[in-house]
């Protein structure tokens, strides 16, 4: 691709080249797109031949799934990991792949029947979309180009406002309906100007306290841009990488916390002119969103830092009572954060009517008085008769 095309020309032929190249690698396994991973070989064992030799991916972000959970798989491809994650999250659990790849949704669809009779229930389904515009459901879009042939200014005109419609009132995966987010060697298949947009459409449909398991090819060193214009090595997960650091980063600029590198590939899977590109799975959570309302609340943070810095600005010292908003506090008091922090509560409960902003919300300590456990008490020193009761310290 020459340097002259512009953005939109190279996301263009980004998509032609990835669609292509997968589309093939329906039809034929193509070695050279996996990245050999550890995995759970008895929940393996349910899944058909053809549908483990097309497994292209680099990680296994179906592990993170719970019973019960809706999970999204962005790039399901020929479906491993939602029949893995079928597995995870039982019965009462539903699993939605979206793949923009034809060839692959139909080997996904066709074993479906299959692999649910042999786990045991049915909550799999393949939908047709883009992984950065989880709204458009393609499929929908498609019959009605069926019945609306476009030959025109006013037809193209048309088309887009079925697009707007589909968009709005029948997306593809609805805002704030899944619990988590997984995508196995996916984001680097995207162009980079549209990766951000993809890290949104996750924080769209993700519930608030929900999460996202990225497993994704990364690099130590910035991608050239001259290997940026290789249509093959964007389909083979080399060109789009993201350097370790910016991809955790672009989490966090997405509006997610408690971003967390959770698994790093120690070898890299592939060196390009010196460049080493590995696999890593990367946690990321969805928060509350609304002012910063002060209830009284604290939060002591455990260690072993002396201190650490949240992605709000918020700083923690180890031992302090810090003062925190109600936001943060149920941030705090949920996953990934509990188990480094001891949560306090007022003495005097504060009423949503009475809490006021917290004005100073980055490092302010939380006045002991307004956190005491029960109302003032008189004195009471060791060895005094009156704490001698049961579970006491006596």
């Amino acid at each position: 691709m020459s340097e002259s095309k512009s953005p939109a020309s190279q996301a263009l032929d980004v998509l032609s080249a990835v669609r292509e190249r997968y589309g093939r690698a329906a039809a034929t396994p193509s070695r050279e797109l996996c990245c050999p991973t550890p995995q759970d070989q008895g929940r393996l064992g349910l899944l058909p031949r053809e549908i483990l030799e097309r497994d292209y991916g680099c990680g296994d972000p179906s592990r993170f799934a719970r019973p019960g959970e809706v999970v999204l798989d962005l790039g399901s491809g020929a479906g491993k990991a939602c029949f893995l994650a079928s597995q995870r999250v039982g019965a009462s659990g539903r699993v939605i792949g979206v793949d923009a790849t034809s060839e692959m949704l139909a080997l996904a669809r066709a074993h479906q029947r299959e692999v649910g009779e042999r786990i045991g229930w049915h909550n799999v389904e393949f939908r047709r979309g883009h992984i950065q515009d989880l709204a458009l459901d393609l499929d929908k879009l498609e019959d009605w180009l069926a019945a609306h042939a476009v030959h025109d200014a006013a037809g193209w005109e048309r088309l887009r406002a079925e697009e707007e419609r589909l968009r709005r009132e029948e997306p593809l995966i609805p805002d704030a309906s899944v619990d988590l987010v997984i995508s196995n060697c996916v984001l680097n298949l995207v162009a980079h100007e549209d990766k951000q947009r993809l890290l949104a459409e996750i924080q769209r449909v993700l519930r608030p306290g929900g999460r996202c398991a990225i497993s994704d090819i990364t690099c130590d060193e910035d991608v050239p841009s001259e290997l940026m214009r290789d249509p093959d090595l964007w389909s083979g997960c080399i060109a789009g990488a993201l350097r370790e650091d910016r991809f955790l980063q672009a989490f966090a600029d997405a509006g997610l916390y408690g971003v967390e590198l959770v698994s790093r590939q120690e070898s890299p899977w592939a060196v390009v002119r010196g460049i080493e590109f590995r696999s890593v799975t990367v946690l990321a959570w969805k928060g509350e969103r609304g002012p910063c309302l002060d209830h009284h609340e604290a939060v002591i943070y455990n260690g072993p830092w002396k201190e650490v810095v949240d992605d709000e600005g918020q700083r923690l010292r180890r031992g302090e009572r810090t003062a925190v908003c109600r936001r943060s506090f149920m941030a705090y008091t949920r996953e990934p954060y509990c188990a480094h922090v001891t949560a306090v509560v007022p003495r005097a409960p504060v009423g949503e009517r009475d809490a006021r902003v917290l004005e100073s919300c980055c490092s302010a300590v939380r006045d002991p008085r307004v956190t005491k456990a029960g109302p003032a008490r008189a004195d009471r020193l060791p060895g005094d008769s009156s704490c001698c009761e049961p579970s006491s310290c006596c």
